[in-house]
């Protein structure tokens, strides 16, 4: 994309007046649940001090960190490998699939940044999301339009006549419930004949090689607890010290979400136990440009993201163009998705969409590691071009 192509795309979102309604409900009731949470914990605050001083200090030990919690990995009875590059860890997945046919999948940014399904899915695996609004997105696209709120961009219109195409039932538009209670029959399936499962994690604790993975529909439980094989995406940067770095780390996570409490906590550390869950666990902590944006006086602060997504509920241009903002291909979007992208991406089409950003510095205010991206995102607009005029 040039940059009026991005401008072009960014305009065409802007004119949908379904995701304009969607968000502005989207970010009602998200700064009403974050009211209703902070009231009830006024200590978060602190909290999430103490996890960015952590954080902090681990980015400056993540390759220790890393082979503490792969030596952990394998203590525990599981795999565990290092994959620099993206195509080294689709190497590393293949490995591990071998002749595995049906591959189910938690939700798990770090498997999209790899494009993982699509990969799988090219060599004739079948492969399934099984978070409700990723399943949806992975048949009707066009991308996640948030960290949390996936398919915010589709209508229960589309949602039906997809469904209808894909499941051969009728489905009435409006029982949603009717709708939610296919997708679900049709996952449970999926579930038992999965010869793997797969997702990423929220965070890791390195000395224990325990990995933390919060959900609210149950269907990452069951992806990893069914098949035979567990495969775990951990990128670096979420490499904790201690199991209590990530309790806390979770439950930061969780309150910046809206949540008072998630309906689940995976914790998983090895492979099965007396004859339940997955036989093997396998465990890829992924590099893809995290290393050496930690030694980047600028950059290494975004490496900090809890992936809470509460920044793009403050940010004015998200709140206007949504997921859209970072482009098609780009697994991130808004301000710090723009910034990850030049991180584990493309630096070229991030610093294009850099320049959809007001500076307005209200994506600090909401975050809970006060990331400063409004000075990341001017430092990637400098080192990639003047613009010109078109």
């Amino acid at each position: 994309m040039n940059l009026r192509e991005v401008s072009s795309l960014l305009m065409e979102a802007s004119s949908n007046s379904f995701l304009r309604t969607s968000l502005d409900r989207a970010n009602l009731s998200y700064w009403e649940l974050r009211k209703s949470v902070f009231s009830k914990y006024p200590y978060l605050k602190d909290l999430a001090d103490k996890v960015r001083e952590v954080k902090e200090s681990s980015l400056e030990r993540m390759e220790e960190l890393t082979h503490i919690a792969m030596e952990s990995v394998e203590r525990n009875g599981g795999f565990a490998y290092l994959a620099r590059t993206p195509d080294e860890a689709r190497r590393i997945v293949d490995e591990i699939v071998g002749d595995g046919k049906v591959i189910v999948k938690g939700k798990s940014i770090t498997s999209e940044e790899l494009g993982l399904r699509e990969h799988l899915a090219s060599r004739g695996k079948e492969v399934y999301e099984t978070d409700l609004g990723e399943f949806l997105v992975q048949f009707i696209g066009p991308k996640s339009m948030h960290f949390i709120s996936v398919s915010i961009h589709l209508t229960r219109e589309r949602v039906a006549e997809f469904l209808r195409g894909f499941m051969g039932e009728e489905v009435d538009k409006d029982d949603i419930e009717g709708m939610v209670s296919l997708v679900r029959k049709f996952l449970r399936r999926k579930y038992f004949e999965a010869d793997i499962g797969m997702s990423g994690v929220n965070a890791f604790a390195a000395d224990e090689g325990c990995g933390f993975i919060i959900e609210n529909e149950s269907n990452v439980r069951l992806s990893i607890s069914l098949p035979r094989k567990h495969i775990m995406l951990v990128g670096m940067e979420k490499v904790l010290p201690t199991m209590l770095d990530a309790w806390r780390a979770v439950e930061v996570i969780t309150r910046y979400n809206g949540y008072k409490v998630s309906s689940y906590v995976n914790i998983v550390r090895g492979p099965q136990k007396d004859g339940f869950g997955p036989r093997e666990l396998h465990v890829i902590f992924l590099d893809n440009g995290r290393v050496e944006s930690s030694r980047d006086p600028v950059l290494k602060e975004a490496l900090l993201c809890l992936r809470c997504g509460a920044c793009q509920y403050l940010c004015p241009v998200f709140w206007i163009v949504g997921g859209y903002w970072g482009g098609l291909k780009s697994v991130y979007s808004g301000g710090i998705g723009v910034i990850w992208e030049y991180i584990t991406g493309s630096k070229e089409e991030a610093t294009k969409h850099s320049f959809a950003c007001l500076l307005c510095g209200r994506c600090k205010e909401a975050c809970p590691m006060r990331i400063d991206q409004q000075k990341i995102l001017r430092e990637i607009r400098r080192r990639g071009y003047s613009v010109k005029a078109p």
